[in-house]
């Protein structure tokens, strides 16, 4: 039985997870806590072309990039999706960075903006399930920002000026989780995670095999 349950593991297809919400609504922490427990889901390592934090690093956190490089790569098509940031410098998804896991039946995680997950519906069909986080409050988001002594009070300001126009955008996703606790809201996600990995559009080749060995078994039973 073990070895059937390994069977159609392998030769699932793996699946997008887009996880998306306001600056402060806790993304960040979220997919970290995903990525820790579950073995068997990647982080998409993303483009962009603005400055590396103190303490992030190349190929890790994001593929740092320069603007040559990022119109390069955009006019050769390999980018899932591409988007120009409200704070100046622009991010995109290198399909190369998805394919690799998904081809061979990995599960990938996003971080992403509405309009991202948007062009990866488009691009990537049934592929693709999207998640929008909620923050429990907007006073918690601006606590958030604050507490993370990243950003300057021009960038905080900023931010908190966008966060109604992207909850505008909660009804365009698959599922909406409200991040009030952590580990409820890391709970609920895995739980869509594994919904969907069950889903038959995503072992279809599998199960058809799966389902043609099962039907032969039964028509050589009946000739004995």
């Amino acid at each position: 039985m073990e070895d059937v349950i390994n069977y159609l593991r392998k030769v699932r297809r793996g699946a997008m997870f887009v996880i998306e919400g306001p600056s402060g609504a806790g993304k960040g922490t979220v997919i970290k806590e995903i990525l820790a427990r579950d073995p068997n889901i990647k982080f998409s390592v993303s483009v962009t072309t603005r400055q590396p934090r103190y303490n992030e690093q190349n190929g890790v956190d994001y593929y740092f990039i320069s603007d040559a490089e990022y119109d390069k790569l955009k006019e050769e098509g390999a980018f899932y999706e591409y988007v120009d940031s409200q704070y100046g410098s622009r991010y995109a998804t290198l399909r190369s960075e998805v394919d690799r896991f998904i081809n061979v039946g990995e599960d990938v995680v996003f971080d992403l903006d509405w309009m991202g997950a948007r062009q990866m519906k488009e691009k990537a069909g049934q592929d693709v399930v999207t998640i929008y986080l909620l923050p429990p409050s907007i006073k918690e988001v601006q606590s958030r920002l604050e507490g993370r002594g990243t950003d300057s009070q021009e960038i905080i300001k900023k931010r908190m000026n966008l966060v109604l126009e992207k909850i505008s955008h909660w009804n365009e996703f698959d599922y909406v989780v409200v991040n009030a606790q952590l580990e409820d809201t890391v709970e609920k996600i895995r739980r869509i995670i594994s919904g969907e990995r069950m889903k038959r559009v995503r072992q279809l080749d599998g199960l058809q095999t799966f389902v043609n060995d099962l039907i032969n078994e039964a028509h050589n039973l009946q000739k004995i």
